[in-house]
């Protein structure tokens, strides 16, 4: 049986290596498969990567949801209405809604009156 690993492609599997290539794409470019790849990088004592399957991708920004349609809501997401409903922007809040009531906490704050300090007004008005 001929040795697949020469001392050519043993520096060409460590370059290609250090360059940060998948195991899958080394061994294509070797003519091997990935598992070959895998099992001599280890007996080279090669410097382990990590998987790309388990790699943590860098977190975007995420942006928020615009809930576009009246459909697209549900009882459980904020209806507060934003924008101009005659104009392309216009959209609904769609944070999550307080239960038992149609908005978000931010938007509850401003659809909801406080009645006692209402009712300290009539007091005043009466006087």
């Amino acid at each position: 049986m001929t040795d697949v690993w020469t001392d050519e492609r043993v520096e060409e599997l460590k370059r290609l290596w250090g360059e940060g290539l998948t195991t899958g794409e080394i061994g294509k470019a070797l003519g091997v498969s990935k598992n070959a790849v895998v099992g001599k990088a280890h007996r080279l004592g090669l410097k382990g990567r990590p998987s790309p399957i388990k790699r943590v991708k860098q977190a975007k920004p995420k942006a928020e949801p615009k809930i576009r349609s009246v459909i697209d809501l549900s009882a459980h997401t904020c209806r507060w209405p934003i924008g101009d409903p005659r104009e392309p922007g216009f959209h609904f809040c769609g944070k999550p809604a307080i239960p038992g009531k149609p908005y978000c906490h931010e938007h509850a704050a401003i659809a909801y009156v406080n009645s006692s300090s209402r009712g300290s007004n009539k007091d005043e008005d009466a006087a």
